[in-house]
């Protein structure tokens, strides 16, 4: 009898990231479904809260704890440079003792918000480049990437995807994005994100009721990494034009429901809420993507800037327009067919914008069914993406098993 397959799962899990964690929980599934003999845990940002809350052992990502504050004092300044070392030796022990190293679907290979080379882009090429000289093999599945400014950040992550065993991508801009910077890419596939794996959670929304709630889903949003030097000015303006456009629907006695998909964004809704100070006005309290889709299910509509919280709003099927900051955002709406509805975050103009939100609420009817027809093309491919993942990683017989089970009625 053969010993399990031991799988690894990597990434910035559990550190207060609902799209990350969303990702992860996706990748879980498919692995309790189609090999629940592997042997699966993580080395991820929060060890603790990923144990919590999937029940699979999970070790530190980084050695030193400050990784992604700020460094002043010149011990954290030491710390962290001899936590670049250490962590070198723990990646490579961890990668030695798996079969298979998956990262699952995150913008791992993407810089559209802030990103120093030797955070995140410096763990990657760290496991592919273990993966590589070990023999275990590395799986990028899902993931996001674009083009990258910074040339280390670029020579990084072009470098890790190069080392990994397997690249799939959420969308054809990520695959170009990886082409341009010089990684062979002709065997790549492109799938829907992960997240559309999950359940939907269905709602009660009783026909003839009045208008109900419109979900505005926000971010701490200062722009992108090469935005740094008028973060504060697009931070701003974001801001302005949200609390305005949240302002003008509660002048029309639409209840608002403030959605958020990272811990940070906790900032943002508390200015909103003192900067309006309205009943109608109310924030949810989400932990996983599966609340989020709760609360965009129970919607009549939604506005939202965070990836995920798209994801969320458009597999639940309720209309949705998009405060875009990246070009990931434009690609889901249109794959989702609501290309139409897509707004600047780094410009919301809140006039304009409720212009395109009433010009969606007219096509309502429409919409959902598009979006219902669209998410079943989507969960159609990523039956197929979990398919192609068997058949890259794990030994022939599992790959067979697998096939078994999903032929079976």
């Amino acid at each position: 009898m053969r010993p399990p397959v031991r799988v690894g799962v990597f990434g910035l899990l559990g550190s207060g990231n609902l799209g990350n964690d969303g990702s992860l929980e996706a990748v879980l599934g498919y692995l309790r479904a189609e090999h629940p003999e592997a042997s699966v845990d993580a080395l991820c940002g929060g060890p603790e809260v990923v144990t919590a809350r999937y029940g699979i052992p999970a070790t530190r990502l980084h050695w030193f704890r400050g990784e992604y504050r700020t460094a002043s004092r010149a011990g954290a300044i030491a710390g962290k440079g001899l936590g670049k070392l250490v962590d070198v030796v723990r990646t490579a022990a961890w990668v030695r003792r798996h079969d298979v190293v998956i990262v699952p679907g995150m913008g791992v290979l993407e810089a559209t918000l802030p990103l120093r080379p030797w955070g995140f882009p410096y763990s990657l090429f760290l496991l592919c480049a273990s993966g590589r000289l070990f023999g275990t093999r590395v799986a990028l599945v899902g993931v996001g990437a674009g083009p990258i400014g910074n040339r280390l950040t670029r020579g990084l992550v072009r470098r890790s995807a190069r080392l990994a065993a397997y690249r799939s991508y959420r969308d054809a801009q990520s695959r170009d994005a990886l082409r341009e910077m010089g990684v062979d890419t002709a065997r790549d596939e492109v799938y829907p994100d992960l997240a559309f794996a999950l359940p939907t959670p269905r709602a009660d929304t009783p026909s003839g009721r009045p208008p109900g709630p419109v979900c505005v889903g926000v971010m701490d949003f200062h722009g992108g990494d090469d935005d740094r030097a008028r973060a504060e000015e697009i931070h701003r303006r974001y801001l302005d034009g949200t609390t305005r456009f949240v302002r003008a629907l509660v002048e029309e006695g639409r209840p608002v429901r403030l959605l958020t998909g990272d811990e940070c964004d906790g900032s943002v809704v508390a200015a909103i809420l003192e900067a309006v100070d309205s009943p109608l006005v109310t924030a949810a309290e989400a932990t996983s993507l599966a609340d989020l889709m709760k609360e965009t299910a129970a919607a009549d509509t939604v506005v939202a800037t965070r990836y995920h919280n798209l994801v969320c709003a458009l597999k639940a099927g309720t209309p949705t327009l998009a405060l875009s900051y990246a070009a990931k955002s434009d690609a889901l709406m249109d794959r989702m067919g609501l290309a139409a509805y897509c707004h600047p975050a780094r410009a919301v103009d809140a006039d304009r914008l409720l212009e395109q939100f009433r010009a969606l609420e007219k096509r309502s009817t429409e919409l959902r069914r598009t979006l219902a027809e669209r998410n079943l093309v989507a969960a159609r491919q990523l039956r197929e993406q979990f398919t192609a993942l068997t058949a890259a990683l794990f030994p022939t017989t599992d790959h067979a098993q697998a096939r078994t089970r999903q032929e079976t009625p």
